[in-house]
């Protein structure tokens, strides 16, 4: 269940950021902080460096295809000193990019070429943007929900290996 969170780390968020603080929620006692996806950079640089969330535990994408902003970014991010974690969610429209956070978190690398490969999502400034789980003749992107799995891979099969695929 979503509850609105106004802690003193949501605090000192809305303090720095504004309006770029779309809205602070707890769900299932874990912290979210949903923010603009303009404002992405600015943002995870402050929790690195100000609030010490020093580690991109995991990094990944939602997909859902009836909203108008189709995806949500969602960082996890944990504090040593602390003992704490912080999810920052940013919402994105089908076609929209988001900046890349390999600069504040070198863990961001490979896990923005997975939900580029998964979800067809850009990130302005990556170094190296490119599949890193599927050929790179792969058409698509298997986790967005209307994926047709099965044409891709049997046409795939087919194209690549020369036969036909068991599925």
């Amino acid at each position: 269940m979503q509850t609105p969170l106004d802690n003193d780390l949501t605090k000192r968020y809305r303090e720095q950021f504004g309006a770029a603080i779309l809205e602070a929620i707890e769900d299932r006692k874990q912290a979210y902080l949903v923010i603009e996806a303009a404002q992405l950079e600015e943002i995870a640089r402050y929790s690195r460096d100000v609030e010490k969330f020093d580690l991109l535990e995991d990094y990944t994408a939602v997909d859902w295809p009836r909203r108008e902003k189709r995806f949500d970014l969602v960082a996890i991010l944990y504090s040593f000193s602390h003992n704490a974690r912080l999810r920052l969610k940013i919402p994105l429209a089908a076609e929209q990019s988001a900046a890349s956070l390999v600069e504040i978190w070198p863990t961001a690398n490979w896990l923005e070429r997975e939900i580029f490969d998964m979800f067809g999502i850009s990130f302005s400034g990556h170094p190296d943007l490119k599949r890193i789980l599927l050929p790179e003749e792969w058409q698509g992107h298997p986790l967005r929900k209307d994926y047709d799995i099965l044409q891709q891979d049997t046409a795939w099969v087919r194209e690549n290996l020369g036969i036909e695929s068991g599925q």
